[in-house]
């Protein structure tokens, strides 16, 4: 299915139109979009000729209110929505604002969605997490087994809200034909993150965290025992598939972006990279007293690889390397 669809322009003459509208467009995935469609060297990526791209910032309203949403839908009449924005935190915000997670994630879901069924947009892909699987299952875990069980107690509440994204695009296709369909990506890391140390990712997290113990010559001391076992996409990597997605991915079931089972690393490793990539020389321990999270959640790409089977992940250590570099260039007008 084309992303294009015929619009009646405002002299009321029809025209072909191809708007793609990118809610939480100004954060880590929305930028890593913009920056791969302006800059990627692989036709396959990069902006076509005719699209218009609109990335939406919280500036540009409140997607928790139906109003806001409602107004954003009129003003762009889009005919495609990336759906990133989110309420997201790290382990430890999870743990304290399960409602709020809850009801805000809930509240944008049912927003965009229902507006861009009410607005007749062609294809919506919303973003969902592997913290929506289930918290005792076999691994590796994969696209079936999202609602088989229940999602690790540390983050319910986002976990359950992402979850009924899947179950609202079942519900419109079923019911209206919509193409409504959601990507489970793996931990997302890269430029334009988030790097507040409260409630950061942990990449993020650390690797601020670090710049500190460095810049003030304090011990970094990383929280829990470095053994919980992760898989790491690149922003970039990750925005590649998100225009594929939407281009060519035609099922309503949802879809994991990940590296391979092969590519899974210790929070341990990832640290260690770090310490590396910043040259910190300092005091470096870890606080076993503090909450692992969830030890593992092995995700299997071979969906993704069934219908891109050379897609090129960047080496994680390159990723690392072009992240670092990034949070040091920017590192006064970053958010944190």
């Amino acid at each position: 299915m084309s992303t294009s669809t015929s619009a009646k322009s405002a002299n009321g003459t029809a025209s072909d139109r191809t708007v793609i509208l990118v809610t939480g467009g100004t954060g880590l995935v929305g930028e890593a979009i913009r920056w791969v469609i302006d800059n990627d060297l692989d036709p396959r990526f990069r902006r076509r000729e005719g699209e218009e791209w609109i990335f939406l910032s919280s500036k540009d309203g409140d997607l928790m209110s139906w109003d806001d949403t409602a107004r954003v839908f009129d003003k762009y009449r889009p005919t495609n929505v990336l759906h990133l924005a989110a309420m997201v935190g790290g382990l430890f915000k999870n743990m304290k604002y399960k409602l709020d997670f809850y009801r805000n994630n809930m509240l944008m879901t049912d927003n965009v969605l229902h507006n861009a069924h009410l607005k007749d947009v062609n294809k919506v892909i919303s973003c969902l997490s592997t913290c929506v699987f289930p918290d005792k299952t076999p691994y590796p875990i994969d696209e079936t087994m999202v609602h088989s069980g229940p999602p690790h107690d540390s983050n319910f509440g986002y976990a359950y809200a992402k979850r009924m994204v899947d179950v609202a695009n079942r519900a419109y296709h079923e019911q209206y034909g919509r193409q409504f369909t959601s990507v489970i990506p793996t931990n997302i890391f890269g430029p334009h993150d988030n790097w507040h140390l409260d409630d950061a990712h942990v990449i993020p997290a650390l690797v601020h965290k670090c710049y500190l113990a460095k810049k003030n010559n304090t011990p970094f001391i990383v929280a829990g025992s470095g053994t919980p076992l992760r898989q790491f996409i690149y922003s970039r990597d990750l925005a590649r598939l998100f225009v594929w997605v939407l281009r060519d991915y035609q099922e309503i079931d949802p879809i994991i972006l990940s590296v391979g089972e092969e590519d899974e690393i210790t929070i341990r490793q990832v640290a260690d990279t770090i310490v590396d990539k910043l040259a910190f020389k300092g005091d470096y321990r870890w606080d076993s007293t503090k909450a692992d999270g969830q030890l593992k959640k092995t995700a299997s790409n071979a969906k993704l690889r069934k219908y891109l089977p050379d897609f090129k992940f960047t080496p994680f250590d390159q990723a690392m390397e072009e992240t670092v570099k990034w949070f040091l260039e920017n590192y006064e007008t970053l958010r944190k």
